[in-house]
């Protein structure tokens, strides 16, 4: 069955007086090469100064923007035209060589050391017991197939730590997550990075949206924020895994952003005066019908 999908994601930030925004980054289009994205638009009120778009140090598509004069709002609108037709997932392709991991194997060359190795600030300042535990258990695992390897340990973490909902910013350090027994998706997904990598793997974080029949319709899609990891597999390349489902990633999976931490994946970014402000986003997904034409792929201002 053909599932062509629209969504509209609307972003609303309010100030409780006009304020100066520094330049603003908006991580809301699909990474290049995306195979769902039939079309995307982005609109943003008030209109800004200078608007570009471009791609950051990590291959995201990003748009960049200042505003010359002081505002009391900032208003973002993605239209997105996706095409989320069922699939048959592919077999996890390994390389021969590294079929079998093992404390030794090294995944890629010099591109992916920025995905393999904490970056600096994010040593740990205090013990970690709970996380030391956790790979020590799996690290006592290797030799093993390195596909049973990736999809076991991602299970485990959606078995073991309890879906949360956190609406307050910021993402858990692996110790609390494990402290707590709980986390959101940026909080699971950040432990299993954490993991991966101190197993041998390159891996990273992605920011993005995650389509999914409602409940209640199951012949409609719902669609929200969602965060997962993505581990480099030899012979594969980038594979999602998403600890909320214990799953591959798949075609409701649509990444926005992908960097070695998370707020590098972040959907807005940007620096503002020091104020008291708002934020409230809202999705809404329409099932288009089979023969639809799709808008164009451009980014437009509006006022």
């Amino acid at each position: 069955m053909n599932a062509r999908a629209m969504l509209v994601h609307h972003t609303r930030y309010r100030y409780d007086r006009p304020v100066h925004l520094g330049p603003q980054t908006i991580r809301l289009h699909p990474l290049p090469g995306c195979a769902t994205m039939l079309a995307h638009e982005l609109s943003i009120s008030p209109a800004p100064s200078t608007q570009a778009w471009c791609h950051d140090p990590f291959g995201n598509r990003v748009a960049r923007v200042t505003f010359d004069e002081r505002v009391t709002h900032f208003d973002i609108t993605a239209t997105l035209t996706t095409d989320q037709t069922p699939i048959l997932p592919r077999p996890l392709a390994v390389a021969p060589a590294a079929r079998i991991w093992t404390a030794q194997s090294v995944d890629g060359g010099p591109s992916l050391v920025a995905y393999r190795h904490p970056a600096a600030g994010d040593a740990p300042s205090a013990p970690t017991p709970h996380l030391d535990a956790l790979v020590a258990r799996w690290r006592a695992r290797l030799p093993c197939p390195t596909a049973d390897l990736l999809m076991d340990l991602t299970r485990a973490i959606a078995a073991d730590i309890t879906y949360r909902i956190r609406p307050e910013a910021g993402v858990w350090s692996p110790e609390e997550t494990l402290g707590h027994g709980a986390g959101s998706c940026r909080d699971t997904a950040w432990l299993l990075i954490t993991v991966l990598r101190r197993l041998g793997f390159a891996a990273r974080f992605v920011s993005g949206y995650l389509f999914q029949p409602e409940r209640c319709a199951p012949e409609q899609l719902g669609c929200e924020l969602h965060a997962w990891a993505q581990v480099h597999v030899p012979g594969t390349g980038w594979v999602g895994l998403d600890t909320t489902s214990g799953l591959r990633a798949a075609q409701g999976h649509v990444a926005l952003a992908a960097a070695p931490r998370p707020q590098q994946a972040a959907p807005v970014s940007g620096l503002l005066d020091q104020c008291t402000a708002t934020f409230e986003a809202t999705m809404r997904t329409t099932v288009q019908p089979p023969h639809a034409a799709c808008g164009p792929l451009r980014s437009s201002l509006s006022s």
